[in-house]
């Protein structure tokens, strides 16, 4: 099913800072306009707050992946841009592949949202890569991001509280034990007693 238009890719642009759109724009021809199915990415956005500003991206996108002679043809800033966008891919081990591929260099600022809220969802195997690869690490400027956008923050951390009632609470009886958690409370700075601010 081909995609509809190449302008809807084009509403990537606003999920990244405005210094960063003549790269983006590089990284959306490599987007192939073909679609696993139609969709509208004005549905279910997520909104953020960076020191450069806000940025809003899709809760999923529905993506074929480049070839890797095209990913690989892109500069390291403009890989970690195609990586954020395919980390809200549809498919897990789209996101998962993705994910790791963020976590394995240093990351800059924009890229802090993208793993946050992958975190918030369903898939056991991509919080424990991202705990595998934050822990024991200095993550204050992760800390400093959930902090300044404390409702978003507050949403996911009960999100992935959500998760584990639902899915995960037969195998690990224990929330103190949760991959999650851990993550959560050791990286992202979560306290057990926090409320969402108004």
């Amino acid at each position: 099913m081909l995609f509809q238009g190449v302008d809807k890719r084009k509403k990537l642009i606003c999920s990244f800072p405005k210094a960063l759109h003549d790269d983006v724009i590089a990284v959306l021809k490599t987007i192939p306009q073909k679609a696993y199915i139609p969709y509208d990415m004005s549905e279910d956005m997520s909104t953020y707050t960076l020191s450069s500003g806000k940025i809003q991206f899709p809760y999923r996108v529905y993506f074929y992946e480049p070839t890797s002679k095209e990913m690989y043809s892109l500069t390291k800033q403009q890989q970690d841009i195609l990586h954020c966008v395919y980390s809200r891919s549809h498919d897990g081990y789209m996101r998962e592949k993705h994910i790791t591929a963020l976590l394995s260099t240093d990351f800059p600022e924009w890229v802090i949202p993208y793993i946050v809220k992958v975190c918030d969802e369903y898939v056991i195997d991509i919080l424990q890569v991202v705990y595998t690869n934050l822990k024991g690490k200095n993550t204050a400027h992760i800390k400093q991001f959930c902090a300044d956008n404390h409702a978003s923050f507050y949403r996911s951390y009960n999100r992935m509280i959500s998760y584990w009632n639902a899915f995960y609470r037969h195998n690990c009886h224990r929330y103190e034990d949760y991959v999650g958690r851990k993550l959560f409370i050791e990286c992202f700075g979560a306290k057990r007693t926090m409320k969402c601010s108004k």
